[in-house]
């Protein structure tokens, strides 16, 4: 249950590069870059629900440990892709040519997600 709670997030590092890697168009990538989020997370058991709030934009995705699943990428296209445990405080998971990696550390849920040599990083606050 390491990860159940309301984060926001505090600080990213390499937005731009990475929307640009992924195929974002300049544009949403301008829109997109100064938005705050929160995220709250529910976990139970093997069984995840994440909820990401950006601005008026909601993204949902319900996963099984270990059981491929239909998730929204962060494209905004549908892909299937399988979520992992390892250990008890990190979600791993492969999408297309995505590596997204989720950690709680103390009140920090830290996401990272790596497109070739670029890594975009977000780290959050637990706030309840």
């Amino acid at each position: 249950m390491a990860f159940n709670g309301h984060y926001e997030l505090q600080t990213q590092e390499n937005f731009v590069p990475f929307m640009k890697a992924i195929g974002l168009s300049d544009d949403l990538i301008e829109k997109g870059k100064d938005k705050k989020s929160t995220s709250e997370i529910v976990e139970t058991g093997d069984h995840f629900k994440i909820t990401v709030t950006t601005g008026s934009r909601v993204l949902i995705n319900e996963f099984t440990i270990g059981q491929e699943t239909e998730v929204d990428s962060p494209t905004g296209e549908k892909v299937k892709a399988v979520i992992n445990r390892e250990g008890n405080n990190k979600l791993v998971a492969k999408i297309k040519n995505i590596t997204s990696v989720t950690e709680v550390t103390g009140d920090q849920l830290v996401n990272a997600m790596t497109v070739g040599d670029i890594v975009y990083k977000r780290i959050s606050k637990r706030v309840s």
